[in-house]
């Protein structure tokens, strides 16, 4: 059996829509496969360690095992730096110094705003931005993402496409994301650029997680055959959602394993909750 993992982050309590993805990886890897836990802690705005404490205590509450120790992201900050400085020598990185308010500006005088992975798709305003004008405002300390040229990677890397346990084969089309950003000034890395390199370092041989995240796969898909790295599979489960039908997050309060817990909920009836009866 494959190597599957559980990638929280660590900005609040989880919810049943996590214990759902929790369970689905572990048993994702059952029998005799390997199991993992990652924390995903890379925005440190927004992440604490007291999160990160309470999602390994809920998990173990679950009745889930996993091999030790966790691999925590903010540990590992001079591997994301390393493999952005390959994506920069390819000549398949540019700094974007656009603010929200700039991109939907240009995206209204457009009158088009298709969306991607991250929202609507970039329109492209720093991609051709002089490279002595760049350098200027990334040394006078202006604000500024690291976007992927996502025309040049995907002529770098030819055709691709990726595999999912229950839509088959998907092919990736770089203009259903666009120009991904794939580190900040204030954070060295993404989403995008560390769930890749990460599942590559630990062997992930099965990806599993929730449908939201369908699209994003391209991304990674792409940086995989850049970075040269394995491909795994993937499978992209069905999210739990609420009485109206909308999916469960931690935005909305959605009810925390910690609060049902303590009315006296036991682990086998989270479960079920969670959509495993035992």
């Amino acid at each position: 059996m494959p190597t599957a993992r559980f990638a929280p982050s660590p900005t609040g309590p989880l919810h049943l829509g996590h214990a759902h993805a929790a369970i689905f990886a572990a048993h994702a890897a059952e029998p005799g496969g390997r199991f993992l836990v990652r924390i995903e802690d890379i925005d440190g705005a927004r992440c604490r360690p007291e999160f990160a404490t309470a999602i390994l205590d809920d998990l173990a509450w679950l009745g889930l095992d996993w091999e030790r120790p966790e691999r925590v992201q903010s540990e590992h900050m001079a591997e994301y730096r390393a493999a952005l400085a390959r994506l920069d020598a390819m000549g398949l990185l540019y700094p974007c110094f656009c603010t929200r308010a700039d991109i939907a500006r240009e995206i209204g005088r457009s009158g088009a705003a298709p969306h991607g992975t991250d929202g609507p798709i970039y329109p492209g305003i720093c991609r051709a931005l002089p490279e002595a004008e760049a350098r200027r405002r990334m040394d006078s300390g202006e604000g500024f993402a690291l976007r992927l040229r996502a025309d040049a990677a995907t002529a770098r890397s030819g055709p691709l496409a990726w595999r999912d346990e229950e839509a088959g084969e998907v092919t990736v089309d770089a203009a259903a994301f666009g120009d991904v950003v794939l580190a900040r000034k204030d954070t060295p890395a993404s989403y995008h650029l560390c769930v890749a390199l990460d599942d590559a370092l630990q062997g992930v041989e099965l990806v599993t997680r929730g449908r939201d995240l369908f699209t994003a796969t391209s991304v990674h898909r792409l940086l995989q055959a850049l970075l040269a790295l394995p491909v795994p599979r993937w499978h992209h489960h069905d999210l739990l959602t609420d009485a109206k039908g909308k999916r469960l997050a931690k935005r909305d309060r959605a009810a925390t394993l910690a609060a049902l817990r303590a009315a006296g909920k036991s682990p086998a009836a989270v479960r079920a909750l969670a959509g495993f009866p035992d």
